[in-house]
């Protein structure tokens, strides 16, 4: 872009938040991700859309510190022991993971018709992932600190050390001779592993020092500097010593995984990473030339799918030979499957040195986008196609032929809490719950829980719900309780019916369902805290207390007129104001002035000491 140099155009800038703000929203609600969405904002903006920039890689090359930063925040969440621990991961799986998939993309490539040195620079840049993209899904999805997603970080992490060799082999590989007043190789590998040296050295005896200093002075803005200067100090050195920025971030990230400083440093580089990491995806999109695509669609069409394939396969038969599970494989397979950015980096060299041609580096850039944007697609058929494995029921017993004075059904957080009471009295209770996971958890405290789906009539009746005095439906969902109900006042009328309700709408449905008794999950709870709070501000418990039971009753007696009317608007539920009903108490009572505040809150709410 022409004033790139200048800093971008306030009208570009808005431009850029306004196209993500719109289409990321979008994108996530349609079940399509985040990275689709900013992937197709950048496309709608860029030079072969709307055309408000015309220079998208000046934009990546800024964009490319959320892919350096996001991987300074990884590297916090390692200490150097758990990396270490990675260390068959990342150069045992790394190597044969790469290996394989390079030699099967090059017979792809040689399938298309390159030839086997444009090829074979074609089938590398494809074989090295999209960090930012894996990342940002293992992210969304929870998965970082699972053993699943640390092999996969391991791969990508050998990856962004793979770059190195590589452009030093296409520099080997080109036709211009070599500059004269270029420093020879060694000098530029001892340059690089000095770099390396001296980021390790600063980080181990200077940094934590750094953050004491400036921590005593009390400024955040500084500390929020300084962390920024930590990434990016460490990224421009790695650049100069000819080695990835990434990698020298997630350096940075792993020397300082045992500070103490560790959260805040993490805090203050969050808001960057997620705006620049956003700002990445958003060049990417633009970076996709129609033009070239129009041009080369044929052969788009079959390459992308094809290599795609290619390496998705190589990745799952490289994680089955060596012991993976066939989920994980397949999951590792088919978000591992794009091509990377780095990739941009190697075409570009490759173009300048003279080993392809301009038209193989546009549809190279070409697969690699398009691929890219294919992934969260790809994902999406995945989950669809292939259904999760059943849990294993070894050591769970299945609800049947059981018997007790009451059925408990749903063992999460509220149920557990209600079968002590149950259990303090020794009433004889059957509890019943979905989860595997839970069960075996609860056996380990020394509960009996048996496997059922309280949904299933049949499963009723195995738990024994025609004989128990009372059926506890404690279950998280609010269809899944109803379901229930319906169940058991058509099939079992001689049980007394309690139930947990999701909210004040499904309170009402409970009630008009005819339920002995319902409480929503939250209410009581959130009455004690208030209660709790008033005691802290100086009220007199007797006070606080009587406030809480008027608070109940006032929200008996407008649970009660919602309950009669029969039609609810939004103004309607809150205040309980239904048509043709009587005007309801309000939700607070005013204060009256022989109800003063004590000294003690007057001087916590003025924000002043309580008297002496």
């Amino acid at each position: 872009m022409a004033d790139a140099g200048h800093g971008l155009e306030l009208t570009k800038v808005v431009s850029l938040l306004g196209a993500a703000v719109v289409a990321v929203p979008l994108f996530r609600r349609l079940g399509l991700g985040s990275v689709l969405g900013y992937l197709a904002a950048g496309l709608a903006i860029g030079p072969f859309g709307l055309e408000l920039f015309t220079d998208p890689l000046a934009i990546l090359h800024v964009a490319e510190l959320g892919v350096v930063m996001f991987l300074f925040v990884i590297g916090l969440e390692m200490k150097p022991s758990h990396l270490w621990s990675l260390r068959r991961s990342i150069f045992g799986l790394g190597t044969l993971q790469i290996a394989v998939c390079a030699l099967a993309m090059t017979a792809v490539m040689l399938a298309l018709g390159f030839s086997l040195r444009v090829g074979f620079i074609g089938a590398l840049g494809f074989v090295l992932t999209s960090t930012a993209i894996v990342m940002q899904v293992l992210a969304e999805r929870g998965d970082i600190a699972l053993p699943g997603g640390q092999r996969i970080i391991a791969i990508l992490l050998f990856e962004d050390l793979l770059i190195v060799p590589l452009l030093i082999m296409v520099a080997f590989m080109a036709h211009s001779e070599v500059d004269a007043d270029a420093p020879p190789r060694w000098q530029s590998a001892l340059i690089a592993v000095g770099t390396l040296v001296g980021l390790v050295a600063a980080g181990l005896w200077l940094l934590n020092p750094m953050f004491r200093v400036l921590a005593r002075s009390r400024a955040r803005e500084v500390m929020t500097a300084a962390a920024l200067l930590v990434v990016l100090g460490a990224a421009a050195l790695m650049e100069v010593g000819g080695l990835s920025m990434a990698m020298g971030a997630f350096v940075a990230g792993v020397l300082l995984s045992g500070s103490s400083f560790r959260h805040q440093i993490e805090a203050d580089i969050e808001p960057f990473r997620g705006i620049l990491l956003g700002l990445f995806f958003l060049s990417v999109g633009m970076a996709l030339d129609l033009a070239v695509v129009a041009d080369s669609w044929r052969l788009l069409l079959v390459a992308v799918p094809a290599l795609m394939v290619a390496k998705a396969t190589c990745i799952y038969l490289v994680a089955r030979r060596l012991g993976t599970d066939n989920a994980e494989a397949l999951d590792r397979a088919v978000v591992m499957a794009q091509g990377g950015e780095f990739a941009f980096v190697l075409y570009s060299a490759a173009a300048a040195g003279g080993v392809i041609d301009g038209p193989s580096n546009a549809r190279f850039t070409a697969m690699v986008v398009l691929s890219m944007a294919l992934t969260p697609l790809a994902m999406i058929a995945a989950r669809r196609l292939i259904r999760a494995p059943a849990p294993s029921l070894d050591g769970i017993e299945e609800a049947s032929g059981l018997s007790g004075s009451v059925l408990l059904i749903g063992f999460g957080r509220f149920g557990q809490i209600v079968s002590q009471a149950l259990l303090a009295r020794d009433v004889d209770v059957t509890i019943i719950d979905h989860s595997v996971d839970r069960i075996r958890n609860a056996e380990r405290f020394g509960f009996k829980i048996y496997y059922g789906d309280g949904t299933r009539l049949d499963v009723l009746k195995a738990a024994g719900a025609d004989k128990v005095r009372a059926i506890c439906i404690c279950v998280d969902g609010a269809g899944d309780a109803d379901r229930i109900v319906e169940l058991a006042r058509s099939e079992f009328p001689q049980a007394r019916l309690l139930v947990r309700a999701y909210d004040r709408v499904h309170s009402i449905r409970l009630i008009r369902e005819g339920v002995d008794y319902q409480v929503r999950a939250t209410f009581e709870s959130a009455v004690v805290f208030g209660g709790a709070t008033l005691r802290e501000l100086g009220v007199p418990p007797e006070e606080a207390d009587e406030i809480c039971a008027d608070v109940r009753r006032r929200d008996a007696e407008r649970l009660e007129l919602q309950v009669a009317g029969d039609i609810f608007s939004g103004q309607a539920l809150l205040t309980g104001n239904a048509p043709g009903a009587p005007e309801p108490t309000p939700l607070v009572e005013p204060r009256r002035e022989s109800q003063p505040l004590s000294d003690e809150t007057a001087a916590v709410t003025a924000d002043k000491p309580p008297p002496t």
